[in-house]
């Protein structure tokens, strides 16, 4: 617009000067038009068209200026990821806090290693590289080469013969020339390594600084973004457009196995495409061999980083700096990638030579795993990554590999509560560490813990049992018995791995296979422990419940009566294995046709039940469903409602899809 201007008034004035000269040369007394202002006043209209002339010829080149500003300037900024992919939330508010209007300069992104936070940064630089007019990438992992570095963008800042101790205060000077700019220092340690080398006062206000780090700390220093893994949506785009015939299903599955790690997907596509392997066929091994798998594939922008090697500086800190936070890592290595109680470390400091007995050197072991990105810290519980697990296992000798699982398998067995059918608070607890001691046991065990295994593999199906899980709770305690039948001499334990699999094998609908295992598990208690045990209880009530599942009501009754008189001798009238023997013996009479007999056993197991556990326990919803199904036998009118608040229990604790409450939704409509 500017330009136009000029030029107009510049016309103007040229035609201003040929009307003087042509008025000079016709001496005409009159003008036409609006010329004839020119004529009559000269000096005014002159006047008024030069500053306006200057103006525009002043704007016009200005305005050209900033239309067409100088090409950024870049040093050593590695090359774009054309496959980068997603981030685009996490990409603006990198922007938006950057130029936000605190001022703020100095930014941290945070994360575990190989989540993808250099690729982050440098993706910025790109995406917003034409609103600076300076971008350089500083390697701060080793914190003592960062000066060389500094030398160098010196240099290319055209100072010349500058000194080590000078380097830094010349470079953020010259770079007030070319503001705004960009540093990017990527894996920054601790803030107190990078100091010196940060913009401080007035140089902070002048451009803007990006620091990826794993390491905590950085909040006092910078304004901090903790960078997660991928969403499962991100991984699965990643691998389908890297991989060919790569499904989304298949790649669903294969992020799961890595954890939706930016850097493992990468790897897993780089070794697929080297080695034309199949998507399936890289699932199968990532399945079975994972530890091997993540130190195969190559990424072409850094053919020398593979997941197995990412933590080994880490671990190699702690372990001159923190010995017990590494044995703490391998100890965790062996374990689910859930969360980890860290209660049961506390509760067997044994384990780690002492060092959870003290609370101070307990909490700075839990913290140099949280503060090196190792592992995300709760307020009770660590959290590792499924990949970190994977790598310190692959480098663990096979004999810290064999002493780590023996320490576990007792810790754990110390730590689970055994009497899960009498004791209240057993099912969150074995929620919590059920997955943990899946991981520790579903390898064939040492000889130094094989005993402690059998007994972990039993009590986790016992468990999944009580909740009605049948299916998974049979391959743990067919272990089991393998395990304890091997070891010879364990007549007892043999018996109590046969009864839980007689119970699972009765639940699955399967009486005749359940039979002859209660039966040998009777056999062998009534040998090996005294006559009144309440074991002994146990396989009676057992065996009484299959038998009338077989309809043998007859020989059930007696089985199911001495079962509740050995208990209630054992814990007394109102002890929690009191009400499962009134289940049983109630289940005999319901078969049998005598609901109004089989009535009040279920009300007292219930009441029995509600006096000892919780509201919305599970064992009371099961009673109150049985009540329910004979009360409706009865045409009692009171069966809707224990129906309704039966079903509503295992909602609760078991979920909609869960078959149990399946069922009782079953029940609940039929009575309506």
């Amino acid at each position: 617009m500017w330009r136009t201007l000029a030029g107009a008034v510049a016309g103007l004035l040229v035609l201003f000067v040929g009307s003087l000269a042509f008025n000079a040369a016709s001496g005409q007394s009159r003008w036409p038009g609006p010329l004839d202002l020119v004529r009559v006043h000269p000096w005014v209209v002159l006047l008024a068209l030069i500053p306006i002339s200057f103006i525009g010829l002043w704007q016009a080149p200005r305005r050209d200026r900033t239309q067409d500003p100088p090409a950024p300037v870049t040093y050593r900024l590695p090359p774009r990821n054309t496959n980068f992919t997603g981030r685009d939330a996490t990409l603006r508010e990198l922007r938006q806090r950057l130029t936000s209007a605190n001022d703020v300069a100095m930014l941290a992104v945070h994360g575990l290693g190989g989540v993808g936070k250099t690729q982050l940064a440098v993706e910025y630089a790109y995406r917003y590289l034409s609103k600076y007019r300076f971008v350089a990438f500083v390697d701060a992992e080793h914190p003592d080469l960062v000066a060389s570095q500094f030398v160098s963008l010196a240099g290319e800042l055209g100072l010349a013969e500058v000194s080590s101790d000078q380097v830094v205060p010349r470079v953020y000077g010259k770079l007030r020339d070319r503001r705004p700019w960009l540093i990017i220092f990527d894996n920054g340690e601790k803030p107190g390594t990078l100091t010196h080398m940060l913009p401080s006062g007035d140089l902070a206000g002048n451009g803007q600084v990006i620091v990826t780090t794993r390491v905590s700390g950085w909040s006092s220093r910078a304004d901090v973004i903790d960078l997660d893994v991928f969403t499962r949506r991100e991984s699965v785009e990643l691998l389908v457009r890297r991989v060919p015939d790569m499904t989304a299903t298949v790649a669903d599955r294969i992020a799961e196995q890595l954890g939706d790690l930016p850097l493992a997907l990468e790897q897993a596509a780089g070794y697929m495409g080297y080695n034309h392997t199949t998507p399936e066929a890289y699932l199968t091994l990532l399945t079975s061999r994972l530890e091997d798998m993540i130190a195969r594939g190559e990424l072409t922008d850094r053919p020398t980083v593979v997941v197995a090697t990412l933590w080994q500086l880490s671990v190699r800190r702690l372990e001159t700096d923190r010995p017990q936070a590494v044995r703490l890592l391998e100890l965790c290595a062996l374990l689910a990638p859930e969360p980890i109680p860290l209660d049961l470390f506390t509760g067997s400091p044994e384990v780690l030579n002492g060092a959870a007995a003290d609370p101070l050197v307990w909490d700075t072991t839990v913290g140099a795993l949280a503060g090196l990105g190792l592992a995300r810290r709760g307020d009770a519980s660590l959290v590792l990554h499924r990949l970190v697990q994977a790598a310190v296992r692959a480098a663990m000798p096979d004999e810290v590999h064999t002493d780590t699982r023996v320490q576990l398998c007792r810790a754990l067995l110390a730590a689970v509560p055994h009497d899960i059918n009498g004791d209240p608070d057993a099912r969150p607890r074995w929620q919590e560490l059920l997955p943990h001691v899946i991981a520790v046991t579903k390898d064939e065990p040492p000889a130094e813990c094989a005993a402690q295994t059998a007994v972990l593999l039993r009590l986790a199906s016992e468990f999944l049992l009580s909740i009605g899980d049948r299916s998974p709770a049979l391959p743990l305690c067919e272990r089991a018995l393998a395990i304890d039948e091997s070891l010879g001499g364990r007549d007892a334990e043999v018996g109590f791995d046969l009864i839980t699999l007689a119970q699972i094998h009765r639940d699955l609908a399967a009486p005749e296979r359940a039979r002859p295992l209660a039966e040998r598990a009777l056999r062998l208690h009534e040998s090996c422990l005294p006559a009144d045990s309440p074991a002994i209880a146990t396989d009676l009530a057992t065996l009484a419940r299959i038998l009338c599942l077989l309809g043998e009501h007859g020989a059930a009754q007696p089985l199911a009566e001495r079962a509740l008189q050995l208990d209630e001798a054992a814990y007394g009238p109102d002890d929690p294995y009191v009400s499962f023997d009134l289940v049983a013996l109630a289940n005999v009479h319901v078969d049998l046709g005598d609901y109004a007999t089989a009535v009040p056993l279920i009300s007292r197991a219930l009441r029995i039940r509600e006096a000892r556990y919780a509201p919305d326990h599970l064992y009371i919803g099961y009673v109150l469903l049985f009540k329910a199904r004979v009360l409706h036998t009865l045409n009692d009118p009171t069966a809707a409602d224990l129906a309704r608040r039966g079903a509503q229990i295992l909602h609760t604790q078991l979920g909609r899809t869960h078959p149990k409450t399946e069922e009782a939704v079953a029940l609940v409509n039929r009575l309506r």
